[in-house]
């Protein structure tokens, strides 16, 4: 509701009489409240906001409203409401998922100081429509009672014959396949990426659509190591310490581990962009980062941040550092690679 206009010509003659008189008719004006300020999240990230957004509204006192959903869900309904969408902004896990968004027109660029001051530059949008906010850790776990961590190294040493019979992958056709395989496209180039895949097939991998299932099966001796997101293995630690399944950080003396992110952009056709901002900005800050992880078990974003004490045991590990835009990039190259051989 609007605040009433104030009398011209009284507030005139207040004016003529002095500063006291002003002052006094200034008070007794009416002035209607603001309204509180509310903004709409699409996010494909079901856990561990709430915290954040909790902190974040007791800052600012703007109400969030979030709708949950999945990637491929809210990319369909954002197309489909165009420029009437009620969404301010878009959280999704994967960067591929972000980079297709980001292509369809669907995000807005941000660029911002406070953004590029707190997360490294390979973790956000090279064109500044999205930004990582958590990174998940895609690297190689092994049974203890059956595996020496000296006997493994790389991504690409899967595909030694040693393993064959022993190798749980994810099926290609998910996104973290794909971004796993398109990173190694943008970092080791089309040939020789086809040259590890392949290596990996020759030793008939199980396919399990399930990290935390993966992690299971090396537990039970169904296969000795496979290649997983980091947080599914604190969260099944968290639950048992004795599980006998302990992590290894890939290709140290090499690229590095191949690691995505959740992260999140602002919407094309938000109507409330500077509170928009405001919050993406607030979730890239030491405060919100800190929030996020100890929620789900991912690494900080943002590097002033620690991690959490749980992982924080398995030590630092050198990171792959292409930018993760690579992962939307070289999807398609990646999904036509791992139909040529024959991955599944």
């Amino acid at each position: 509701m609007a605040a009433p206009r104030p009398n011209t010509r009284a507030l005139l003659r207040a004016r003529r009489l002095g500063p006291a008189a002003l002052l006094s008719f200034l008070v007794l004006v009416p002035i209607a409240p603001a309204e509180a300020a509310e903004l709409v999240i699409y996010s494909a990230r079901h856990y561990g906001n709430e915290p954040a957004f909790d902190a974040f509204t007791k800052k600012t006192r703007i109400t969030l409203k979030t709708f949950n959903a999945s990637s491929a869900e809210l990319f369909e309904r954002l197309k489909a409401e165009g420029d009437r969408t009620p969404a301010d902004m878009l959280i999704a896990v994967d960067a591929g998922n972000l980079w297709n968004a980001a292509r369809a027109g669907l995000l807005a660029a941000v660029d911002s100081p406070v953004l590029r001051a707190n997360i490294p530059a390979h973790l956000r949008d090279p064109e500044h429509r999205w930004v990582g906010l958590t990174v998940r850790a895609r690297t190689i776990v092994y049974n203890t009672k059956r595996v020496s961590p000296s006997e493994l190294s790389t991504y690409e040493t899967l595909g030694d014959p040693k393993w064959k019979g022993r190798l749980c992958l994810r099926p290609s056709n998910y996104i973290y396949s794909q971004s796993f395989l398109a990173a190694m496209i943008k970092r080791r180039g089309e040939a020789k990426t086809e040259e590890i895949v392949r290596g990996w097939v020759t030793n008939k991998p199980v396919l399990i659509n399930s990290d935390t299932k993966l992690i299971e099966a090396v537990a039970a001796g169904q296969c000795d190591v496979a290649v997983v997101n980091h947080y599914y293995l604190a969260r099944l630690v968290a639950k048992d310490p004795a599980l006998p399944v302990a992590i290894f950080w890939a290709n140290q003396q090499t690229t590095g581990v191949h690691v995505n992110i959740s992260g999140a952009g602002v919407t094309a056709h938000t109507k409330n962009r500077d509170h928009a901002i405001r919050l993406l900005e607030f979730l890239s800050s030491p405060e919100a980062q800190n929030l996020f992880t100890d929620a789900g078990f991912e690494y900080p974003a943002n590097p002033e941040v620690g991690p959490h004490a749980l992982i924080a045991k398995w030590g630092k590990f050198k990171t792959d550092d292409i930018n993760i835009a690579a992962a939307g990039e070289f999807q398609t190259a990646a999904t036509r690679l791992a139909d040529r051989v024959g991955y599944k």
